[in-house]
């Protein structure tokens, strides 16, 4: 559906990106089918043609902050926000990001965890897009659009 949607169906960059990326079942628990980016890290022409489908859509959409969710974002996020021009923000796991934050708590396939990121990193009305590697059950998206929400709220 996202090729069909975004005018890459047919789009020989996918293929590429999606034969370079390693499916692990039973991982890190019975009944996950863990997508593995490591051997798309390992193939320059996949890992190249990944970033420039995200800055080919983004580099006009004046995006002004990428938010990369620990840890595959943060493999990601740094290319696509200095190719399009913006800033990087690291959204964290608890404890390791220093001075004041703000956290959220979510819910993961096999577990629960939170984020965290730095008061002061966004300010009113930048426009924000947020990178991780997959979407499972949407409980680490939801808790970056919350903190990046919430933070915008209390910044206005």
């Amino acid at each position: 559906m996202f090729a069909s949607e975004n005018g890459l169906k047919g789009d020989p960059r996918l293929e590429a990106i999606s034969a370079a990326i390693r499916v692990v079942p039973d991982f890190p628990k019975k009944g996950i089918m863990f997508q593995d980016i490591t051997t798309l890290l390992l193939d320059h022409k996949a890992f190249k043609h990944t970033i420039d489908i995200f800055v080919d859509r983004y580099r006009d959409m004046q995006i002004s902050v990428v938010a990369g969710v620990e840890a595959r974002g943060f493999l990601f996020g740094p290319s696509i926000a200095l190719a399009i021009g913006a800033k990087f923000i690291p959204l964290r796991k608890p404890g390791k990001l220093p001075g004041k934050v703000i956290s959220e708590s979510y819910e993961l396939e096999y577990g629960h965890d939170r984020l965290e990121m730095h008061v002061g990193t966004v300010e009113p009305r930048e426009r924000v897009i947020i990178i991780d590697d997959l979407v499972a059950t949407g409980g680490t998206l939801s808790a970056a659009i919350s903190l990046l929400g919430f933070f915008l709220f209390l910044s206005v």
